[in-house]
């Protein structure tokens, strides 16, 4: 990115969320989703020794950086790696890798106790979880909404078991009749001020009331379709931890039961395992195998098409239903089909190559 691009890079103290400075960013690749972490790449040029002690302020694990274009926030995310090199003519640069806030869940451990044994909402639960983590990033904690579910769980987590907070989020949110979280990044309307909310879905995020229209001919610079079979199943099983006491036994893991589709039978059988070391309650194995069957059931599906970004194209494109209206050879007569879209990849506009962006979708 360069000063003639629509895109700028601002590098923020991570505890503060002072800005430290806006620095031109080079090769840079980002992508966000929903329910797990994205992640930017760039390296800064370093021309000059002015740019270079500006450069300073970029420290791994200390800086926040913020993709913003047109004046609004499109991406945003904790600084985790940087890279300093020179080339053997002298060329200086600073690579720097970068995930989404929500890539801190996986880097923090539940280290108290923290126990639900009366049915609780499931979002109330998984925003415990969030403020008790994202205290530690200081006055840029996540800030967290007031959804609802009409789902109440218990649970538990015990101090010693070192569970990483990612992890009971997933297990949380994977039961069936589950949720989806994302932390979005955006400006107060009011004074301007960068906030990271943390959105919660139940059962899905969706954003927006109408849905955004791409064609081909027309927005849709590419398409794919991939069908894979090798992520799907027919059956499926989740185990757990292990309950036997007497150490001279065998320890065996808790299992839940067999999960059957009603597709099998039009499909082959093809068996599906997750595993989950910390979950000894056969009701939650069975939903957490409930869910993974019904997500993973015979094929799966995800279509991905490439876009022109324009003005039209809002920052907050997770959760916004796609109406894909396509014709071609393989669609002769016309494919208009809804997707909710679950991922987005940005390529800004360099080197002559236009400002596009990758939507990963799904069945809306």
């Amino acid at each position: 990115m360069t000063l003639d691009t629509p895109y700028r890079a601002i590098f923020c103290d991570l505890l503060t969320d002072t800005t430290l400075d806006i620095l031109p960013l080079r090769d840079v690749q980002c992508d966000d989703y929903i329910g797990r972490a994205g992640s930017l790449s760039g390296t800064i040029p370093l021309p000059d020794r002015t740019i270079a002690e500006r450069a300073h302020k970029v420290r791994a694990g200390r800086t926040a950086v913020y993709l913003e274009r047109g004046g609004d926030l499109w991406w945003g995310g904790i600084v985790w790696t940087t890279n300093l090199q020179s080339s053997d003519r002298g060329v200086m640069t600073l690579g720097i890798q970068a995930a989404t806030f929500d890539s801190y869940a996986t880097r923090r451990r539940i280290r108290r106790p923290i126990t639900f044994t009366q049915p609780t909402d499931q979002l109330d639960i998984a925003r415990t979880l969030w403020a008790d983590l994202s205290a530690g990033l200081g006055k840029s904690a996540v800030e967290a909404g007031k959804e609802t579910s009409e789902v109440l769980r218990t649970a538990s987590w015990r101090l010693g078991d070192e569970t990483v907070y990612q992890e009971a989020l997933d297990q949380l949110g994977a039961q069936e009749n589950g949720f989806e979280y994302q932390i979005l990044v955006y400006r107060d309307p009011v004074d301007g001020r960068r906030l990271r909310q943390l959105r919660l879905g139940w059962p899905k995020i969706r954003t927006g009331a109408t849905d955004m229209v791409f064609d081909r001919p027309g927005a849709i610079l590419s398409y794919s379709f991939p069908d894979d079979a090798t992520r799907g199943g027919t059956t499926a099983l989740a185990r757990g931890a292990s309950t036997n006491s007497n150490a001279a036994a065998e320890s065996r893991p808790t299992v839940s039961e067999e999960m059957l589709s009603p597709d099998l039978g039009e499909w082959p059988r093809v068996d599906l395992s997750s595993d989950h070391n910390e979950i000894s309650d056969v009701a939650t194995l069975n939903s957490l195998a409930t869910a993974q069957l019904k997500a993973a059931s015979g094929s799966v599906l995800i279509p991905e098409i490439s876009i022109r970004l324009g003005g039209i194209v809002p920052p907050a494109l997770l959760g916004r239903t796609a109406r894909i209206r396509i014709t071609d050879e393989w669609h002769p007569q016309g494919l208009d089909a809804r997707y909710r879209i679950v991922g987005v990849k940005f390529r800004p506009p360099e080197r002559g190559r236009p400002d596009t962006a990758e939507l990963s979708l799904e069945e809306a």
